[in-house]
């Protein structure tokens, strides 16, 4: 999921500060969101469960989708780049969810990994540039801008809630469980 000179928590530290918990927590559910759609075919990435139409493809597109928003849009106010930059969203919301069947593992993780390596330079660049406090871009109707802090739980939040339908996805699929990605 990395290059080999980028260094990744797998889980927060026991005792660290408030910027490597929050890394470390996101960089923990991410792990567990890769380990489990990893290594299943075009089909075990369409599989659903019960009447449910969220998919393990479904799941990385839209994660995808959620980091180059938040972090190119929503903290940087930079243009997500492509794909995202060219989907009608206004009339099809749910883009992600559904084209993803045509796409195959590999280009899933492919376009999941490029916009996770971005979205840590886009964070790592917030954080040189005011830590945590880093203003985003966006703002509310009353003129607030949520900071790199608040940004962060959200997409903590975001992948938590994520993670619960992949396991119970890949367990439907071929039995896989477990809490944490193996070492």
């Amino acid at each position: 999921m990395t290059s080999t000179n980028e260094q990744v928590l797998r889980e927060p530290p026991l005792a660290g500060d408030e910027t490597a918990t929050l890394l470390g927590s996101l960089e923990r559910q991410r792990a567990t969101l890769g380990w489990k759609c990893g290594g299943l075919d075009a089909a075990g990435m369409r599989v659903t469960v019960g009447a449910s139409s969220i998919t393990l493809g479904g799941l990385l597109k839209h994660l995808a989708a959620v980091e180059a928003i938040t972090f190119s849009w929503k903290l940087l106010g930079a243009d997500p780049g492509a794909p995202w930059n060219t989907v009608d969203w206004d009339n099809d919301p749910n883009w992600p969810w559904h084209s993803a069947a045509e796409d195959s593992p590999e280009q899933l993780f492919a376009l999941w990994r490029d916009a996770v390596t971005r979205a840590r330079a886009m964070v790592r660049q917030a954080l040189a540039d005011g830590g945590l406090d880093h203003p985003g871009t966006i703002t509310t109707p009353d003129g607030e801008s949520p900071s790199l802090r608040r940004l962060l739980i959200d997409m903590i939040e975001e992948y938590a809630r994520h993670v619960g339908h992949a396991d119970l996805i890949r367990e439907s699929v071929d039995g896989l469980t477990g809490e944490d990605p193996p070492a």
